[in-house]
């Protein structure tokens, strides 16, 4: 346990050195309450002088004077050399003015004035205007940039899109190769879209498992309706307000689940809309969706004959 405490190890013990100067007295002679026999407590740093072995070089401030390039006197040696430097150029800047007076005065072409190169700029009323108008301009086109509208007048996108991860976009065929049927290979599923990695459940979701009809494949549809047989499809058109909220249900399951992380999304071909609806595989199902679509039917055709009739009211 002595590495706990010491964990630097043994250090070497500072020693006070065998010879100690004896104080002398203010009239020159030894002090009498002192011996060469007794010991004094001197300074720890006796033995142990600082050494600085840099070199050194003029003093900015004293050129008879040396200072030492040590790390403390660092900083101060790189500013009286900007200083120095920028007093020799604004000397030379000087020198060109009077040249340059001189040749005015002898007549001769001279081309635009030099400003001076050591003078900081000022940042007045003009300059302050200046930035508070390239500032407007920035919000304005950054609003544009971002949300459509010089006025920010629509939402902010999803900036979390924008951060690159490992996630990866997989085709129809290449999502059907991870359905756990090859050892070794990972076990995705989608829905909706998403890509999952599920191989955590690999006896749920492998070959002989109970879902092992969700792998490789987007079956959205299943998820919503429960036809697992015959509704393994991205296709969710059609749906009722019941299946989309199951179906929502299972999309937060799988987004929020740490055991099976979300690996990128799937592209689908587009679905065309002229094709038939898949039919649920509950008759009874089935028939109360078309009765809740001849009821939503009746409501809209009501709501706009009474609208027409109105309409017609107002009119007379």
């Amino acid at each position: 346990m002595s590495w706990l405490l010491n964990p630097q190890g043994d250090q070497p013990k500072r020693r006070k050195p065998s010879s100690i100067p004896i104080p002398e007295s203010q009239d020159g002679g030894a002090s009498n309450t002192t011996s060469k026999d007794e010991s004094l407590p001197g300074s720890p740093w006796t033995a142990f002088p600082l050494k600085d072995d840099y070199p050194k070089v003029p003093d900015p401030s004293e050129k008879d004077r040396l200072v030492s390039t040590k790390q403390a006197n660092r900083p101060f040696l790189a500013y009286s050399e900007y200083r120095e430097k920028r007093e020799q150029e604004h000397e030379a800047w000087v020198k060109r003015q009077k040249e340059r007076e001189e040749k005015l005065a002898r007549g001769e072409d001279v081309g635009p004035e030099e400003p001076d190169p050591t003078e900081e700029p000022e940042v007045g009323c003009l300059g302050l205007l200046k930035f508070i108008l390239y500032f407007v301009i920035f919000v304005i086109l950054a609003g544009k940039f971002f949300t459509g509208s010089f006025l920010w007048e629509h939402e902010l996108p999803n900036f979390k899109q924008l951060i690159p991860t490992n996630q990866r976009l997989f085709s129809e065929q290449m999502l059907a190769r991870f359905d756990g049927s090859v050892d070794g290979r990972p076990i995705y599923l989608a829905i909706d879209g998403d890509v999952y990695d599920v191989s955590e459940g690999r006896l749920t979701y492998g070959p002989g498992g109970s879902y092992h009809w969700m792998a490789g494949k987007d079956a959205a549809r299943a998820f919503a309706t429960g036809c697992f047989s015959t509704h393994q499809t991205h296709d969710i058109r059609g749906l009722t307000e019941k299946e989309m909220q199951g179906l929502q249900h299972w999309k937060k399951f799988y987004a929020d689940s740490k055991k099976y992380p979300k690996v990128g999304r799937v592209s689908h071909p587009p679905i065309d809309p002229l094709s038939p609806i898949p039919e649920h595989c509950n008759a009874k199902k089935e028939q109360e969706k078309e009765k809740e679509k001849e009821k939503a039917g009746n409501t809209k055709a009501k709501t706009q004959s009474s609208g027409s009739a109105k309409e017609k009211h107002v009119e007379l």
